[in-house]
């Protein structure tokens, strides 16, 4: 007899070998498991995420209904070992989808968004699931678990409590509705975001105009206006920040204002690309949650697990720097004008009162007059590849005694990208290291780290991490040379790196870089002090051309200048920061804001509407804190200034930069992940609970009275 299948058992038997050539369904056959970008297409996420989650939730209702008593290994390991497929589509497609995305990309994430966030719900919501981890953990003591495990299972339960396991169903599927809304407004404000700064560019129509830029960056400028088909024109791309590099160069002032306008109402102009209607929903959905699992607002929902742990505790911190941050910035302030008298005190230069387009020109110029340092001397002395090598590169090696062998043999998602394979200082295979750099136009801005593998013992897995930034590309044959600033950003973001790689943990929940917000920049913050350590710097400092060490004397002044402008650098931060907890301490049940009245009122209250120091981010384009996870944490970059300030104190005071040390702190910070409370950990390494006092020595800060 014929057999006769239905459309739908078509349908399945079709999908079944497509799914099985999906690059996702099984490990990766490279080196440390790496993503195979040599056959991955934009087709494949989408059916990859879809079975992932399928499989995931498979795992996990298997766990839920075993009939067998909970124990840690068939609930807690078991949960650990579950979502392999999910996790490799994952952490590939988010690396991709913020460095190199595109329309197809876009399209994904914006279906994936709220399926992966019901997809969460589905697994921290279901009650059978919750009931075997809360069996456990009721019963912990007796258990006799190891301190990892231990922890690993505190950790679940908490966070099955604060995902809503405990909520009635009606609170649930409320609970479920705001996580796939919120999911979707994210990824939304990610886009608007990237289309936004593009379409945000300052096009400049007379070469006259960017007088003050360099030959290569008007090249740059003029290619970038060739790619958009504009010819004959310039372009200048924004960067994610509120100021933009260039400001510091333009002479022209008309074409500073216009280029300070563009980033400030990038996302402001009532067309497809504006956020503000996405912040008001987000902001109350965001506080409407909190209040549903049982708290005041979301800041104090987020930081439960944090090492500040309260809003109040963050206030606190940061009201403790702004008066004598607001000091300092006024300072800078009037010498700032007096720098803009001076140089237009004649009659053909008209007297004009400091903005904030003009405050990182002319503080540069207070920069050169008072410690004679010019930004064009200091770039021939850092060449990005030499940054890397034997500045980045080699302070790990000395720190921690690990090896780099660069792997061209490995596929990469975009050909700018470069590889490196890591070793330990006794020859055994660390991880894989990938270096993206330059920016494009279809990248988000700044600067990241993430893995595209976790480390875990449980899985058999060694990280493999990658470091992304924005640094301007040179021209074709042009040496790639980078400020110092950048050349700093290249060292925190390997800090980053380090703690990922470093990871030595049998779980994943509790490797690497899985720990708090206002944890994780520490490391990274820490690892910048080493772009400056003279044993460093006149290894990788040197002159492109000539291959001179930079001179002591150019050192000299780096190091006198570190706290010129800390005024201004502090203060944006700080404003930012405030932004982003006036956001998330909205009560539920709050009005509707308008998002411009908010930030200005926001700022006032706080103290930290600097004049003429605008917050880094506005809260239109504050990417950090609507969709990449920093919401109510972007004051942890400067909790982990303290820390890091603290943990160099430690370092000079006893010997600076030798193995013994950076075995040290490999073995207290660098190693441990999440397998500790954040408090004894620090305290273990530094001796006492972290203090104030180095950040606002190294800051040249005076503490407030």
């Amino acid at each position: 007899m014929r057999k006769v299948l239905s459309v739908s058992a078509l349908a399945l038997l079709w999908a079944a070998p497509a799914l099985a050539a999906n690059p996702f369904a099984a490990p990766s056959t490279l080196p440390y498991q790496a993503p195979r970008f040599d056959i991955i297409k934009d087709s494949d996420y989408q059916p990859a995420f879809e079975e992932g989650m399928k499989q995931q939730i498979a795992e996990m209702n298997a766990i839920a209904v075993n009939a067998a008593a909970p124990t840690f290994d068939n609930t807690i390991a078991a949960m650990e070992r579950s979502g392999r497929m999910l996790d490799r589509v994952s952490n590939t497609f988010f690396g991709v989808v913020q460095a190199n995305t595109n329309p197809a990309l876009d399209k994904v994430q914006t279906a994936e968004a709220p399926r992966l966030a019901a997809h969460n719900d589905a697994i921290f919501l279901n009650p059978k699931l919750f009931a075997r981890v809360k069996a456990l953990y009721d019963q912990r003591a007796a258990l006799r678990l190891d301190a990892e495990a231990a922890q690993v299972l505190t950790l679940y339960y908490r966070q099955f409590v604060h995902a809503g396991a405990q909520l009635s169903d009606k609170d649930k599927t409320r609970l479920q509705q705001i996580n796939k809304q919120e999911a979707s407004l994210e990824a939304s404000f990610q886009q608007k975001l990237v289309a936004g700064a593009k379409a945000g560019a300052l096009v400049v129509d007379d070469k006259a105009q960017l007088a003050g830029l360099s030959d290569a960056e008007i090249a740059n400028a003029a290619n970038d206006a060739k790619a958009r088909g504009l010819k004959g024109k310039f372009v200048i791309p924004l960067q994610n920040t509120t100021q933009q590099p260039l400001l510091t160069d333009l002479s022209d002032r008309a074409t500073r204002e216009k280029l300070f306008h563009n980033g400030w109402i990038r996302t402001e102009k009532g067309d497809a690309n504006d956020t503000r209607a996405i912040i008001q929903r987000l902001a109350l959905l965001r506080a409407e949650k909190a209040g549903l699992l049982g708290y005041p607002n979301y800041a104090a929902y987020v930081l439960y697990d944090q090492m500040a742990q309260t809003p109040q505790a963050v206030e606190k911190f940061i009201g403790q720097l702004t008066p004598a941050t607001r000091a300092k910035a006024a300072e800078e302030a009037n010498l700032i004008q007096a720098a803009i008298d001076k140089a237009n005190s004649d009659e053909k230069s008209p007297h004009f009162d400091l903005k904030p387009w003009d405050w990182q020109r002319y503080a540069e110029k207070v920069r050169k007059a008072k410690y004679d340092l010019d930004d064009a001397a200091l770039k021939p002395y850092f060449e990005l590849h030499k940054v890397l090598t034997d500045g980045v590169m080699y302070a790990a090696t000395q720190l921690y005694g690990i090896t780099f062998k660069p792997r061209s043999d490995i596929p990469v998602y975009q050909p700018d990208v470069m590889v490196y394979e890591v070793f330990d200082h006794d020859g055994a295979a660390l991880g894989l290291m990938y270096f993206d750099y330059f920016k494009r136009d279809n990248k988000s801005g700044g600067a990241w780290m993430s893995n595209f593998v976790g480390q875990s013992k449980l899985l058999g897995t060694k990280p493999v991490i990658y470091n992304v930034a924005n640094f301007t590309k040179p021209a074709p044959g042009q040496p790639a040379l980078i400020s110092f600033d950048d050349a700093t950003t290249m060292f925190h973001e390997f800090g980053h790196a380090l703690h990922g790689l470093f990871a030595s943990q049998t779980y994943p929940l509790v490797s690497g870089t899985s720990v708090a917000r206002d944890f994780v920049e520490f490391p990274s913050q820490f690892n910048e002090h080493w772009a400056l350590y003279p044993d460093v710097l006149k290894h990788y400092a040197v002159n492109y051309k000539t291959g001179a060490p930079i001179p002591q004397a150019l050192v000299d002044k780096i190091k006198a200048s570190q706290t010129w402008g800390q005024g201004y650098e502090l203060g944006e931060l700080l404003a930012a920061s405030q932004l982003d907890m006036q956001w998330h301490t909205l009560p539920p049940g709050a009005p509707k804001p308008d998002v411009d009245a908010f930030e200005a009122k926001a700022l006032k209250d706080t103290g930290t509407d600097f004049p003429n120091v605008p917050p880094r981010y506005r809260s239109s384009y504050f990417l950090h804190i609507w969709a990449n996870g920093y919401a109510s944490g972007y004051y942890a970059y400067q909790w982990t200034v303290m820390l890091d300030d603290d943990a160099y104190a430690w370092f000079t005071a006893h010997g600076g930069l030798t193995r013994a040390n950076g075995q040290r702190f490999r073995d207290l910070i660098l190693s441990r992940g999440h397998t500790l409370d954040y408090g004894p950990m620090f305290k273990a390494f530094y001796g006492k609970d972290p203090d104030i006092g180095p950040m606002l020595e190294h800051r040249g800060l005076t503490p407030p009275k």
